[in-house]
């Protein structure tokens, strides 16, 4: 990871606290008023929610352009699975631990890992399907995406970030693959709960007898 990344999460660390300080005593008076109590449960998953937010569009969009930073020589990249051959001219050994040292395949890994928890949130918290939460994860996606050709909507002096047809693909990739493991997570503990009960049956009955 850069220094310009490390930067990127404390900034995005800076922007969470200050924007949960916010919304927390509002958040806590409302339970109280609904619930007549706090559900922790619900407070952390609008801390976490918050928090990737704040974390991702730090990592995407920081830092911003200076008066001495260069403009891009490349703006824009259509090349599906391009990362793959970046990996091979940047491999400086052979065999597959060279290949994973290489940036190209850390920014890759980065890009997948990045949106593994909206996948997540969709199939924890917001209870959405595994086609809606990848159409979810390529629409995020196309919009930071563009966010980026349009040098931030014109709001920056000139595009500072690549469109990249392979963030396209490897973000909703991490997307899917959220999705699957909050699924998975579902299902196990659903055999937990139900085997618990069939245990404590087990153990009844042998004091009963």
């Amino acid at each position: 990871m850069t220094t310009a990344q490390v930067t990127a999460l404390q900034t995005g660390l800076l922007a969470f606290l200050a924007i949960w300080g916010v919304v927390l005593l509002p958040q806590l008076v409302m339970q109280w008023a609904r619930f007549g109590r706090l559900v922790p449960r619900r407070i952390f998953a609008t801390a976490a929610v918050l928090g990737y937010a704040c974390l991702a569009l730090a990592m995407v969009f920081l830092p911003l352009p200076g008066p001495r930073t260069r403009h891009l020589a490349q703006t824009i990249q259509l090349v599906p699975f391009q990362w793959i051959t970046d990996v091979r001219t940047d491999m400086t050994g052979p065999g597959l631990l060279g290949a994973l040292t290489t940036t190209a395949f850390e920014q890759m890994a980065l890009n997948v890992l990045l949106f593994v928890p909206l996948g997540l949130f969709a199939r924890l918290l917001w209870k959405r399907g595994f086609v809606g939460t990848t159409l979810l994860g390529f629409a995020c996606t196309l919009t930071i995406e563009l966010t980026q050709l349009t040098a931030n909507w014109g709001t920056a002096p000139f595009q500072y970030r690549i469109f990249d047809v392979d963030d396209l693909i490897t973000n909703t990739t991490g997307a899917a693959l959220g999705w699957t493991a909050g699924a998975l997570f579902l299902v196990l503990r659903a055999s937990a709960v139900r085997a618990e009960p069939a245990g404590r049956e087990r153990i009844d009955l042998a004091k009963t007898r």
